[in-house]
This record gives C-alpha cells, sequence and structure tokens, in this order.
C-alpha cells in the first residue's frame, strides 16, 4: 500500500523543514500530489533511495552581511568570513552580499539585489548571522517572503548581537533626525540642540 502523507509528516519523516519541502516543490526536485482541496500529499514509496543526498542544479544561496558604517568595515568582514566559512562546511553554492548602511535604510543596493532575487525565486537559501543584520524593523516581512518563495532562512546565531547596541545607537539618532528636521526645520537651532542634546543623552546611556 502506498504511503501518501501530509506535508507535515513528509517533513518529519524526511528530516527536511516544511519551507524546505515547498523550496523543492518549486524547482521540480520534489513535487507533491494535491487533493481536491488542495493540500499537499507526498506518495513516500515514489522517493528513490539516495533522494536526500542529490545535488540541486537549481539551488543557490546568498550570505547576507551588513553594518552601519564605514567605520565598522573589519566588523563587515568578519561577518562575511563566519557566513563563508559556515556555508563552505555545508558544501552549499553561495554569493555573499553585503551592505554598508542603517538597518533603518530599506534603499541599500544589497537589500534590493537580495529582494529582487527573492522576488524572482533564483534563490533557495538567506544566511544571515542575527536577525538584525537583514532590517532593525521589518525582517519579518522578508521572511514572510522567504516562506511565500519557499525559501529557507538560516540565522546563525539566535543570541544577542555584539554591535546590537552601537548600531542601534546610530539608528536612534537617524530617527530623531529626521522627525526632527520635519517639526523644526533642517537648519533651525531648536533642531540643532534637540540633536545635540539627544546625542548627548544617548552617549550617556
Amino acid at each position: 500500500m502506498n504511503r501518501i502523507v501530509s506535508i507535515g509528516q513528509a517533513s518529519e519523516i524526511l528530516g527536511v523543514s516544511i519551507s524546505t519541502l515547498r523550496r523543492w516543490e518549486m524547482v521540480g526536485k520534489l513535487v507533491p500530489i494535491r487533493t481536491s482541496a488542495g493540500h499537499r500529499r507526498y506518495n513516500l514509496d515514489e522517493i528513490k533511495p539516495g533522494f536526500l543526498h542529490a545535488p540541486e542544479k537549481e539551488r543557490r544561496t546568498i550570505a547576507f552581511a551588513r553594518v552601519s558604517s564605514h567605520d565598522q568595515k573589519d566588523a563587515l568582514e568578519r561577518q562575511k568570513q563566519v557566513l563563508e566559512l559556515y556555508c563552505s562546511r555545508q558544501n552549499w553554492s553561495f554569493e555573499v552580499v553585503s551592505d554598508i548602511g542603517s538597518g533603518m535604510n530599506y534603499h541599500r543596493k544589497g537589500l534590493k539585489h537580495l529582494l529582487d532575487e527573492l522576488v524572482e525565486g533564483r534563490i533557495g537559501r538567506l544566511v544571515i548571522t542575527h536577525k538584525d543584520r537583514l532590517l532593525r524593523f521589518g525582517a519579518e516581512l522578508v521572511f514572510a517572503i522567504c516562506e511565500t518563495k519557499g525559501v529557507e532562512v538560516v540565522i546563525l546565531n539566535q543570541g544577542d548581537d555584539t554591535a546590537f547596541e552601537e548600531d542601534l545607537e546610530k539608528d536612534v539618532l537617524e530617527i530623531i533626525t529626521v522627525f526632527s528636521a520635519k517639526l523644526y526645520g533642517g537648519r533651525s537651532r531648536k533642531n540643532q540642540k534637540l540633536l545635540e542634546n539627544v546625542k548627548r543623552a544617548v552617549e550617556e546611556a
């Protein structure tokens, strides 16, 4: 009797994530049966031995690194080295994409390249050292796109980011600078005084 299982059961039996199964479907590696209601069903008896070790020619990995400013270039290089080492150890074919810019900036060249690749369905995996390396706010939206596109997300470190406080200071100042300029005008004395006081308070904190 054929062993027909749901996507959740197939995930557990094969030892891969549900997002991986969806990605395999997109690239034609493992295409499930669809029920009348549109649910995925997998026939495990049709999966050939050695399937999990078969090469995935269409699968690409992007390793993404970011720092907030040019004086953090050494930290950026360390980030890239960690990502390269990890991906190499997994025998993945990968591309490193890096950015220098605030986590509040959605117009960074590297981020735009990553989003283009995601939307076009050209990658199968995203690797980052910490969630905040992607975006300060809105990383969950990018992860939702990954889920929709069947892209696996690998976050190497779920703990605290050692650069978190320094980056957060820059991001807070950037937010206040924008709103203060709109409120008082970019060159007004009130604006300059407010920014000086905020910067002093952030540095003391």
